[in-house]
């Protein structure tokens, strides 16, 4: 008996332990992307640029541990109709989240863009009653109204607001609801399911394609234009390095325990965010009407997350759900 309580308790220590990983690489990323890109420190003002060295780094690491290293395996069942019909649509939706979320850093505080991402959950909803994916009652109605009520009111609170910050936000958001649908969709009706390194695997590519072609245009002139490519190579790989820790630490703790819990952790990681980047930034003004907004959009996340998650649980056993999840953002994690 008393080696079992030690057994049990040694195992609610690791969930614990897995659990605060995440909520501390998902902090740290967002932290970290906005320190690389901000003028006032790093001042590696490039977005594309900095997405794009996440999605090679992200390429290179997962071959070397899959088909050289051979640490982990890539799921089979991927044909090249599959990759055109659905991997290429994710990746492309997956780099326009990176590229909108990351730039709109330069132009709003950490905290707004925390607020301004609550509203993915009614995106996602929106189009996934577009694509025939979800169905419209008045509960979910009264969900979404809920959230985009508290987004505009944490909108009207904020103090110092750039549209032009807002705009890549949202367009940001319509980026990952899409690619969290179009993943859905490769669930569902293509029938794969894929662990995140398996998704990585097959993605990262992709995006880095997407991204190399704007980069081309718009970044890489402005600093051709500066004589010598200013970016520390240290700073860079360690935040690349960060990404790839932070996907692999939401499949520790899904495999030990569920999804609603990582999504309950991400809704702890949010508060985390908002409320260290109005210690950690200067740009940080919190408002009462800023964090009343946010409480209620976050509560209607929460009955979202709960709703959806008791009918993937109906139709799903509790293994499916790890190769169901969806790969995390490098700029943002909303699980």
């Amino acid at each position: 008996m008393a080696d079992r309580n030690r057994k049990w308790m040694t195992e609610e220590l690791v969930t614990y332990a897995y659990i605060l990983l995440y909520i501390a690489l998902s902090s740290g990323q967002i932290f970290f992307n906005k320190w690389v890109l901000s003028s006032k420190e790093i001042n590696f003002p490039y977005p594309l640029g900095l997405t794009l060295f996440h999605m090679v780094f992200s390429s290179v690491l997962c071959f070397m541990l899959t088909k050289v290293l051979k640490i982990m395996k890539v799921e089979e069942g991927m044909t090249v109709d599959i990759y055109i019909y659905s991997v290429i649509p994710i990746g492309a939706t997956f780099a326009m989240t990176l590229w909108l979320g990351n730039t709109a850093y330069l132009y709003i505080s950490v905290a707004f863009a925390q607020m301004l991402k609550a509203i993915m959950p009614v995106a996602v909803f929106v189009l996934g009653v577009a694509a025939g994916l979800e169905m419209m009652s008045c509960r979910m109605l009264l969900i979404m109204s809920a959230i985009s009520f508290g987004v505009l009111v944490a909108s009207y609170g904020e103090i110092n607001i750039s549209w032009i910050g807002v705009v890549y936000q949202m367009g940001g958001v319509v980026g990952e609801a899409l690619r969290l649908i179009f993943m859905e969709i490769l669930v569902k009706q293509k029938g794969i399911k894929l662990n995140p390194i398996s998704v990585m695997y097959y993605v990262s590519p992709c995006s880095a394609l997407c991204l190399l072609i704007p980069w081309i245009f718009l970044e890489k002139p402005k600093m051709d234009e500066q004589g010598t490519w200013s970016f520390k190579p240290l700073v860079l790989i360690l935040n690349s390095l960060c990404t790839f820790a932070l996907n692999l630490s939401v499949f520790l703790v899904i495999s030990h325990t569920s999804a609603l819990t990582i999504r309950v952790a991400g809704v702890v990681k949010d508060w985390v965010v908002v409320l260290l980047s109005a210690l950690l930034f200067a740009d940080t003004k919190l408002t009462l009407i800023n964090l009343f907004g946010y409480a209620i959009a976050i509560a209607g996340v929460a009955a979202y997350n709960n709703t959806k998650l008791k009918k993937e649980a109906s139709r799903a056993t509790p293994n499916e759900a790890v190769y169901s999840v969806p790969l995390v953002s490098s700029s943002t994690s909303n699980d």
